[in-house]
């Protein structure tokens, strides 16, 4: 007996969901209580060598003002600083800190270790070949930061 078409894509959420909430909780244990989801979408989208609200915005598929506003949220938090663009000092560019860059590395870290938990439960062959029929049923390129556009726009 095969599922309904709509369990497939509600499974996915789920798990994104549970892997996401048991990272932020462990985030929380670890010294990062005030991260949120939307969170490691922005910084990954802020990046290594920064960005500006507009660049920003862009990438996640939100605008320029909601852009701010998470900045700001994480600016305060202490996740990222507003520095001067060395070449165009009209610019303002957004750079993670210290204690951003702790967030990420932890969370690079905490991943692992809740894959790890899903390949003792169900096999590492078993987690690999899932991952792979979802990478050949997915795009290349899993980095589609745009999701807090996306489902902004729903």
């Amino acid at each position: 007996m095969s599922s309904p078409g709509f369990e497939l894509p509600l499974r996915l959420l789920l798990a994104f969901r549970m892997f996401i909430d048991e990272l932020h909780a462990e985030l929380a244990r670890q010294g990062h209580p005030a991260l949120r989801p939307m969170h490691g979408f922005v910084m990954q989208a802020i990046g290594a060598d920064g960005t500006t609200a507009v660049e920003l915005g862009r990438a996640l598929g939100v605008s320029k003002q909601a852009a701010g506003k998470t900045i700001d949220t994480l600016e305060s938090a202490g996740y990222v600083e507003r520095t001067a663009d060395p070449q165009d000092s009209r610019r303002k560019l957004v750079r993670l800190t210290p204690y951003g860059i702790d967030a990420l590395t932890r969370s690079a870290r905490i991943f692992d270790t809740l894959r790890a938990r899903w390949a003792a439960e169900l096999g590492e062959e078993r987690l690999s070949a899932l991952e792979a029929d979802l990478r050949a049923m997915t795009p290349a390129n899993p980095w589609r930061l745009d999701t807090p556009g996306w489902f902004g726009n729903l």
